[in-house]
């Protein structure tokens, strides 16, 4: 009977396409302009976007823990406790969000569902979510390497459960170094007591270099002999002890046949697949290379760009929707048409983000952006290890479509945020102007009527903003140093501060802008 499910699994498994949601860029700290590591993440779809400071605390030596599933919903349907594991005595602060993604050590992270084989689908006794694991890692653990050895462990021994598709993936960035870890299920007969309830590997970005994860798997052949990929060394990988016995069991690996381990095949099912996204961040960081955009199944783990990289960079690419390649849906001839003078002019509904009813209408193929309505939330996770984490770790957050939006910068001490930045209110049907979220929402979806006429008054208010965030940055990190040498503190409160003015003026920026585009609609 088990043979019979695995093989139904299989045969499915053929047909499953994957979820196309959230893009992960990971930046090694010599391929960085200032030795900054990086790692990000956009939230695609109508998941929490909430910012929630769960404090550090201490608790009670043999005390336990609750196991959570629906984290990534939570801010409109109510937790459900899966299980319990053991407490640990200290935890740290970190934010909890639809995917957690940082803590008061520096330890940051990112998030992108991966898909792959559906004969890993997981079992109704593995109790531990991808956001759950997050949030234990970043409780527990001040680096990367920990954090994933945790991460792996809690899920072998409790289960992997998937929240939203099958195989996740978490990036990571700590101030020396940047990893992909990436985990599956072992099938829906598992159960506790039963072996590993997860199969997972992690490899580590070169310092030199740039990564990127867009629902694809990334990690390629596995060399069967030192268990882990061929010219990579120990000190850039990790992986279970069960993975290859798990592929054989599930039938997605026969050692006979003579072929390569491929990881990203055997799991991730990435065989003959193709992401636009990946070719996208590859022929931009790195264009000698002259990636061929339909076969992007066979990239390698990781590039040297060609020129060095700023978190700026790494923001600008999340605002893209392919302008100027063969790919740019804005300028499709289809949005052209013959006005009353004879000439032949652009329509004011052309969009580099058009829904579906004007792709159908038109016949403009859909191409996967970077930039997506869609999303909920992004962040550009930033970490330097010359200054104290307080300072040193900062998450450039965004809410909504990341072409239009502005980033504040949310430093990982950061003890509160306004109370408008706390709630989305998502079930309500008005538009609730108490929460910042529909700002940015409002104004994507109401620019996107005549994207033509409303984008330039979109640049308009958020370019001006955003370069002055930038530059203020050097000024504020000074004073914030200046401070933590004298008062931990008293830097932290000046951060704290700092973010919630910007949170709030960008916020209110947000809600005129709205209103003036109102008045352009049609």
């Amino acid at each position: 009977m088990k043979r019979v499910l695995i093989t139904v699994l299989l045969v499915l498994s053929l047909f499953y396409t994957g979820l196309m949601a959230c893009t992960d860029i990971l930046v090694g700290k010599l391929a960085s302009v200032d030795g900054s590591v990086i790692v990000t993440q956009t939230v695609d779809g109508t998941y929490d976007s909430r910012i929630l400071i769960v404090p550090a605390a201490d608790h009670e030596p043999g005390s336990m823990t609750p196991v959570w599933e629906w984290i990534v919903y939570a801010d409109r349907m109510p937790l459900v406790q899966l299980g319990e594991i053991p407490q640990v005595e200290h935890t740290y602060q970190y934010f909890l969000h639809s995917y957690p993604f940082g803590n008061e050590k520096g330890l940051l992270m990112g998030e992108t569902t991966q898909g792959g084989a559906r004969a890993t689908a997981n079992s109704p006794d593995a109790i531990m979510t991808i956001e759950q694991l997050q949030a234990f890692a970043l409780q527990r653990t001040d680096n990367a390497r920990d954090a994933i050895i945790l991460m792996g462990a809690l899920a072998e021994e409790y289960g992997y459960r998937e929240s939203c598709n099958l195989g996740e993936c978490i990036t990571l960035a700590d101030g020396k170094e940047a990893w992909m870890f990436e985990i599956y299920g072992v099938g829906p007969l598992w159960k506790p007591g039963d072996g590993p309830g997860a199969v997972w590997a992690a490899q580590r970005v070169p310092d030199d270099h740039i990564s990127m994860n867009g629902n694809s798997s990334m990690i390629g052949e596995i060399d069967l002999t030192t268990n882990r990929p061929p010219n990579v060394d120990e000190d850039h990988f990790l992986i279970c002890d069960n993975y290859l016995d798990t592929a054989i069991e599930l039938g997605l690996y026969d050692p006979a046949s003579g072929e390569p381990f491929v990881w990203k095949y055997v799991y991730g099912n990435m065989k003959g697949r193709w992401n636009p996204r990946l070719w996208r961040v590859f022929d931009t960081f790195n264009p000698s290379g002259n990636w061929p955009y339909d076969k992007t199944d066979d990239y390698p783990f990781s590039v040297k760009p060609d020129n060095l990289v700023s978190v700026y960079d790494v923001i600008d690419i999340y605002r893209d929707v392919m302008a100027g390649t063969p790919h740019d849906m804005e300028a499709n001839e289809a949005w052209l048409y013959t006005n009353s003078r004879g000439e032949t002019v652009k329509s004011g509904l052309a969009s580099p983000q058009p829904g579906a009813e004007f792709r159908n209408l038109l016949g403009i193929p859909s191409v996967r952006n970077i930039a997506v309505q869609s999303t909920s939330s992004f962040f550009i996770c930033q970490t330097r290890d010359w200054l104290p984490p307080e300072i040193g770790a900062v998450v450039w957050f965004g809410l909504g479509n990341s072409h239009k939006a502005v980033v504040v910068p949310l430093y990982c001490a950061t003890t509160s945020v306004p109370e408008s930045w706390k709630i989305v209110n998502r079930s309500d049907p008005k538009i609730d102007r108490n929460a910042a979220f529909w700002a940015f929402y409002s104004v994507d979806r109401v620019s996107g009527v005549r994207y033509q006429v409303m984008m330039p008054l979109v640049e308009a208010v958020r370019k001006p903003l955003q370069e002055r965030i930038y530059r203020m940055q050097p000024a504020v990190e000074a004073a914030a140093l200046a401070m933590y040498e004298v008062d931990r503190d008293l830097a932290v409160e000046y951060l704290t501060q700092y973010t919630s003015s910007l949170m709030l003026e960008v916020e209110a920026a947000y809600w005129e802008l709205l209103d003036t585009l109102l008045l352009k609609l049609p």
